[in-house]
């Protein structure tokens, strides 16, 4: 919503100052220096990343016109469904959770909590680091830093996306600036012409320059940092996970170790004490 709004704040800034110039939007309108700028853009944007960053790109993309990262409902419920599991191993032991970990969609116990479920990756998280848990006798210390890395990867992963698409941002400058001197050199072929001939042609060459400085500054270059954004929001998610496994394997209480995982939520998305206290006894 955010972005839609600020999308026309851009445009409606920009416009109304150029009209209480008395501008003529006409001359605004260059769909050739569109398709220069944008053909570049996008054939060294490809020549530039590899197929899995295309990918990536084109995925991110959708991230800039949602509601970013995970909030607090969707914490709240991650850290019910971790209480669950450990409240069962604590009853029932760790070898009790086996078949629920091998195929978490069909769980009853995972299937409660459809934010959990519907992501992808924090559910791989769980499951891989609880299988570690069952199959071999890992220190804290040890599946801390296993699992340190494990994030540290997807998060690169996540972050190369925005990286590539602020170089694109980067290069629009300069596209712009190729886009007007092309134009600069179809206005010394009509050098013979009227002046306001030429005065028309070089006022068109000159919005390359125009559209390339802001679709740099105006919209790629903060898309891109709104998709680092919540790409680093999203990074935390794990992080509570991890907080919360290591707290337990460490011999702490299911409900000091949901504790654990709650203290390492950033403030603004947070639960209190007593929502979570709250949402675990209606679970």
């Amino acid at each position: 919503m955010y972005t839609i709004i600020g999308i026309i704040v851009v445009f409606g800034g920009i416009i109304s100052g150029y009209l209480m110039e008395h501008g003529n939007l006409h001359v605004l309108w260059q769909p050739a220096e569109l398709v220069i700028i944008g053909g570049a853009a996008i054939g060294s944007f490809l020549i530039a990343s590899p197929p899995k960053v295309v990918g990536l790109v084109l995925k991110s993309l959708r991230l800039v016109f949602g509601g970013g990262g995970p909030g607090k409902t969707d914490y709240l419920e991650l850290l019910a469904l971790l209480n669950t599991i450990f409240s069962k191993i604590r009853k029932e032991g760790l070898i009790s959770i086996e078949s629920d970990i091998e195929d978490p969609k069909k769980s009853p116990l995972f299937t409660k909590y459809k934010s959990v479920v519907s992501n992808h990756h924090a559910l791989n998280f769980i499951c891989d680091n609880l299988k570690v848990m069952i199959t071999t006798n890992m220190p804290p210390y040890e599946l801390d830093n296993l699992m340190e890395i494990d994030i540290d990867s997807n998060h690169a992963e996540e972050l190369s996306a925005s990286s590539s698409l602020n170089k694109v941002g980067d290069s629009l400058p300069g596209l712009g600036i190729v886009a007007a001197v092309l134009g600069v050199v179809i206005t010394m072929g009509k050098i013979d012409s009227p002046p306001a001939v030429l005065g028309h042609s070089i006022g068109s060459a000159l919005v390359g320059t125009f559209i390339g400085i802001l679709m740099c500054y105006g919209f790629v270059g903060p898309m891109a940092t709104k998709i680092e954004a919540t790409a680093e929001d999203a990074s935390i998610y794990p992080k509570v996970i991890k907080t919360a496994l290591v707290a337990f394997v460490g011999g702490a209480a299911p409900q000091i170790a949901v504790e654990s995982g709650r203290r390492a939520i950033p403030g603004s998305v947070r639960p209190s004490f007593a929502e979570l206290e709250t949402s675990l006894r209606k679970k």
